[in-house]
């Protein structure tokens, strides 16, 4: 199975974007000739104000982005895991990160809403408020892509083990990771994380990430890149350059097989007693 990561510099301007990420597909299509597409988090809108935030959501499936994805998906028959678009939500009060998955007709097979929010404080003082814009997912999601379960999480839900546990235990062999990770962050913590959740699963992990730099409140802000793709060994496979881009690689379901029979982790694992 080949697998494409789209490496993007989204930002508010959601026309450029979806050019963006349309001709990025289509490089990576003709270059790579995937069966599998991942974008990364946001790449539909990233930065701006909460009201541009809310202005450029859309209730799925209607609207551009998703309108897009699928055509792509459907017009070069690959999977496009939209890695995460702005949703519309009833009520209006907060809105959806959210990733779609089409299959090579263009039929959404999964939809994932970002679980864990990023409220943080980094090391240079900035605030990242999350869940002043958005609401949290509830519901662990998987997908069959032709005999290779996926499981979806996005960015900040790398630093929960349970969750990618959750995803083994549904069968995921494949779990994809849309990123929009901090450069301060990142350079310390992003391929310690997707590495240690590899090997914890005993899963590949298919990172694509923004790069670059992008506008929010009045601040600039940059994203640190460095889109990876992971073995079941936590092994790093396939790995984008400095700036926009595309990494691809190769996911081999024998190889998961493989790793968890020399350590089946799985059969090993006991359950925490809580006090």
């Amino acid at each position: 199975m080949k697998v494409a990561l789209i490496q993007m510099n989204s930002g508010h301007d959601r026309a450029a974007n979806l050019r963006q990420a349309a001709a990025l597909i289509e490089r990576a299509v003709a270059e790579e000739r995937p069966d599998w597409v991942l974008l990364p988090e946001c790449f539909d809108f990233l930065g701006g104000t909460r009201e541009a935030k809310f202005a450029a959501a859309d209730r799925l499936p209607d609207g551009e982005a998703y309108a897009a994805m699928a055509g792509l998906a459907r017009r070069h028959g690959v999977f496009i895991h939209a890695g995460s678009m702005l949703e519309r939500l009833p009520g209006g009060e907060r809105i959806g990160n959210t990733a779609v998955a089409f299959d090579r007709s263009g039929r959404e097979v999964a939809r994932y809403r970002k679980i864990h929010l990023f409220d943080i404080t980094a090391p240079d003082g900035t605030e990242y408020r999350e869940s002043a814009s958005f609401a949290p997912g509830e519901a662990v999601a998987t997908y069959d892509c032709e005999g290779v379960t996926v499981g979806c999480s996005i960015c900040y839900d790398i630093r929960f083990p349970f969750l990618y546990q959750a995803l083994m235990d549904r069968g995921a062999r494949l779990i994809a990771v849309p990123a929009a990770f901090t450069m301060q962050t990142g350079k310390d913590h992003w391929e310690v994380l997707l590495r240690a959740r590899a090997i914890e699963t005993e899963c590949y992990v298919a990172a694509a990430a923004q790069t670059g730099t992008f506008a929010q409140g009045g601040q600039t802000r940059t994203t640190y890149g460095h889109s990876m793709l992971v073995d079941p060994w936590g092994l790093v496979t396939a790995r984008a350059s400095d700036g926009v881009g595309i990494a691809a690689g190769r996911v081999e379901p024998e190889r998961v097989e493989r790793v968890r029979a020399m350590i089946p982790v799985a059969q090993h694992r006991r359950n925490m007693p809580r006090e």
